[in-house]
């Protein structure tokens, strides 16, 4: 299980960890640290040592009820970054996590490798289209409505059946427009109560009938500090803790926060797997 980033073939079949690297004020968990150039190649840094093969790069949050900016903003955000880091840091597989294909295409342009589109091209009617002219792998994430609008989007007659319905469609729609290599998110959080993405997270193994990699983003989430009673800042027990659920059924990208543990997890997973 392969994806083409920049002319590698990364191997999936053995779980890879993304690094989150918010560009942004207001993230539910990390907004405003990385507002510097020195701040961001120290993070940068800490995310490849500890093992990432991608660091994720957002310039928007899509937290609930998080602020819209314009696509001039989000550009204005990350294009220098991905130029900084690949100067220091030239190998780095950048993901350029947004739903706009105009981000997206100047981001690729810039440098970045693979593009994470919480909308899976609903948002941006170009996204497809440009994706599989740029020929860069895909994640494709399933939400309903928008980062303002879908947490009133939570009925379900039939949560996994509906996202794998929802799967199908969009993986078809992207494969019109010669996009090989896609990775699908679950979207926990996204359109889902708490007791939805528990389920979600119960039944991820039937998303590989799909037969697309799996990208869980679960770290420090709500449905974890909310379920624990804490805080996004004192979640990160919690969050392993279901990112060992997630590799257990099936998820081949850990999208996180914290690498070292998550990179922890992952070769406590391999071992229970050779064993």
């Amino acid at each position: 299980m392969n994806i083409n980033c920049k002319g590698k073939l990364i191997d999936i079949s053995t779980p890879k960890v993304m690094g989150i690297l918010n560009i942004t004020p207001d993230s539910f968990f990390d907004g405003g640290k990385y507002n510097d150039e020195s701040k961001i190649l120290i993070q940068v840094e800490t995310i490849l040592k500890h093992g990432a093969t991608f660091i994720d790069l957002g310039g928007y949050s899509s937290r609930p009820n998080a602020e819209d900016i314009t696509e001039a903003e989000e550009l204005k955000r990350v294009i220098p970054v991905i130029q900084l880091i690949l100067k220091y840091f030239p190998k780095t597989l950048i993901s350029i996590d947004t739903f706009r294909s105009g981000v997206a295409h100047q981001s690729i342009d810039a440098g970045a490798a693979l593009v994470n589109d919480i909308s899976a091209g609903l948002l941006d009617n170009n996204m497809l289209s440009t994706v599989g002219k740029l020929g860069v792998p895909y994640i494709m994430m399933h939400m309903k409505g928008n980062p303002k609008t879908m947490q009133q989007h939570t009925n379900y007659k039939d949560l996994v059946k509906e996202v794998i319905s929802y799967f199908s469609e969009r993986i078809s729609a992207a494969y019109e427009e010669k996009i090989n290599d896609i990775i699908i998110d679950p979207g926990f959080g996204f359109a889902k109560t708490i007791e939805q993405n528990f389920e979600l997270l119960n039944k991820l193994e039937v998303l590989q009938l799909i037969k697309s990699p799996i990208l869980s983003g679960i770290s420090r989430k709500s449905m974890i500090y909310k379920t624990l009673n804490t805080t996004s800042e004192n979640a990160l027990n919690g969050t392993t803790a279901l990112h060992m659920i997630a590799l257990q059924k099936g998820s081949k990208i850990l999208r996180v926060h914290d690498v070292k543990e998550a990179m922890e997890c992952v070769t406590l997973y391999n071992q229970l797997k050779s064993n």
